[in-house]
């Protein structure tokens, strides 16, 4: 099947490391299209790269968001910087056209392997939270109307928010800097590495939840891949521990439909524009 994030990371080979793509603007939010939707983007074109080698599979993503990307053409260029047995390092940069030139918007450096390779024993990790059954969270929609307005990025997703930690989408956050709930895709993809960078940055930002509601632009992502996650919907919980200088830091974890927790990411983003 055809499933929309598969049409929206499309990557086209244009030359040696070279690919072409085209972001699809139903993956706005708020001032620019989605952060982890634009690194999946990228990451796409490192795995058609990296094919070859059978190191497909993203393991840690660091990423420098530096202007915001845009709907329309986009050009990804990876360069291969250690290639090795089990894993290979590349750096990547995506650039789109504006009227004054190649502008970039967002550059890594990357750790790519095959995870069905890798160790499955699992010594230590981040436990499940606790986590009202799926029927019991927040619908699909409970945004509201005027975030939905400018944030089509929301119709891609199938989320539903713990109560608890939705206290903002009636003006009562709770103030605790946290967001979980269930997360799939709307139109019923299955979760894979791949989509794990979207996941990642798919919640509201952790500060709706401290009442300062807004788009919150990412200055830096750091992604980690664990394990590729089992069929059926994740839990996804956002957490912010501290607000200054006009910036957070917001941790995310994943856990799978098994409870095994797949991925985690710490980003660096700017407090909404409001403030």
């Amino acid at each position: 099947m055809d499933y929309e994030l598969d049409r929206g990371v499309r990557v086209q080979a244009a030359g040696s490391g070279q690919y072409l793509a085209e972001v699809d603007g139903g993956w706005v939010v708020g001032g620019g299209v989605n952060g982890g939707y634009a690194l999946a983007v990228l990451g796409n074109a490192i795995s058609t790269e990296l094919a070859p080698s059978g190191h497909r599979d993203p393991v840690s993503v660091s990423a420098y968001f530096l202007t915001p990307t845009r709907p329309g053409p986009a050009r990804v260029d990876v360069r291969v910087l250690r290639r090795g047995g089990r894993r290979t390092t590349v750096a990547a940069t995506m650039v789109q056209d504006e009227d004054a030139g190649p502008v970039e918007r967002l550059t890594t450096l990357a750790v790519y392997a095959d995870l069905d390779a890798m160790p499955t024993e699992v010594l230590r990790e981040v436990p499940l939270p606790d986590l009202p059954a799926l029927e019991d969270c927040l619908p699909p929609g409970a945004a509201p109307e005027e975030v939905r307005r400018t944030s089509p990025l929301l119709d891609r997703f199938a989320t539903r928010l713990d109560p608890a930690t939705a206290g903002f989408t009636t003006g009562s956050p709770s103030g605790a800097g946290v967001i979980q709930g269930w997360f799939s895709l709307t139109d019923g993809r299955p979760l894979d590495p791949l989509a794990l960078l979207v996941v990642v940055d798919a919640l509201p930002p952790a500060t709706f939840d401290l009442g300062l509601p807004g788009w919150a632009p990412t200055l830096e992502l750091t992604a980690h891949v664990r394990a590729r996650p089992a069929p059926g919907p994740a839990v996804v919980r956002h957490e912010t521990r501290n607000v200054s200088a006009g910036q957070f830091e917001e941790d995310c974890w994943v856990w799978d439909a098994t409870g095994r927790l797949v991925a985690q990411s710490r980003q660096l983003a700017l407090l909404p524009r409001s403030r």
